[in-house]
């Protein structure tokens, strides 16, 4: 894969994308950073992207909204390992206004992600429609950070809150999961994974009717809000979600204090 011209527009009135030259200078990605987007489309199936590391390989790309993601995946059998996807549309530096930056975008069926990285703020993953699998994947963010309505299983990820880029005394949201209807079989599972970083966070929203997220013997640290999960613009539909915890551990995993209409599933359930 070659990489991409990347152009940014400096002006000092405020009407590119940085105000002075060094600022621009300073956005640009060091060393063996890919500035570039990847695109699988969906007649390109039976792919395997193989990196050098999380650390080694990373693709970036610095623009906002759900299409314009680093990595956008459509095609059916793909594995990716050991590289990151990173969107910078958040970074520090940058004077955008702040807006939805995906890192990447899976839309295919039977994907597997193994010990990849996932950086952005806010609608990190993009997790559409399809069979995922994640394993010992690196997933950051602060609102909505893996989102969509894919049928997947998250196991052994580290995925760490980033609420230091949120205003003070706003709270996150890791999960924002898409099922539309009782019937379909989609859903987010996460197992052994550790949830940590800085601030309050719930473990997700309702993003449609039927959200369903379950967490099943994850390492909870003290970002997790006590109340655990929210309705969102579903309130009054509480009932129709599944959103549900199972011998998690660690400081926020009490669940004496979370939402009545979290989900008790029988232990058969779980395995």
């Amino acid at each position: 894969m070659s990489a991409a011209c990347k152009t940014v527009t400096v002006d000092q009135f405020g009407h590119g994308d940085f105000s002075t030259i060094q600022s621009a200078i300073n956005s640009v990605p060091s060393n063996n950073v890919q500035w570039e987007k990847v695109n699988i489309p969906r007649d390109k199936p039976f792919i395997l992207l193989k990196g050098s590391g999380q650390r080694k390989t990373m693709v970036v790309w610095n623009e906002a909204y759900l299409h314009n993601a680093t990595f956008s995946s459509f095609a059916d059998n793909i594995a990716v390992t050991s590289m990151s996807f990173i969107n910078s549309y958040w970074d520090p530096k940058s004077e955008h206004t702040k807006a939805p930056a995906v890192a990447a975008l899976v839309n295919g069926d039977k994907s597997f992600f193994f010990r990849c990285g996932f950086s952005s703020v806010q609608d990190t993953l993009f997790d559409s429609i399809g069979r995922h699998y994640f394993k010992e994947c690196y997933i950051e963010g602060a609102v909505d950070f893996i989102f969509g309505n894919g049928q997947s299983i998250y196991e052994g990820c580290s995925i760490r809150y980033l609420g230091e880029m949120l205003p003070p005394g706003l709270a996150g949201f890791i999960t924002a999961q898409a099922r539309n209807g009782p019937n379909e079989p989609t859903g987010f599972v996460f197992k052994h994974c550790i949830i940590y970083g800085k601030g309050t966070t719930y473990l997700g929203r309702a993003l449609r009717d039927f959200s369903r997220v379950l967490f099943y013997d994850c390492n909870f640290s003290d970002v997790v809000d006590s109340l655990g999960w929210n309705a969102w613009r579903r309130v009054g539909k509480e009932q129709q979600f599944t959103f549900a915890e199972y011998k998690n551990f660690g400081p926020g995993a009490d669940t004496s204090q979370r939402v009545k209409w979290m989900k008790n599933l029988d232990p058969q359930t779980w395995r």
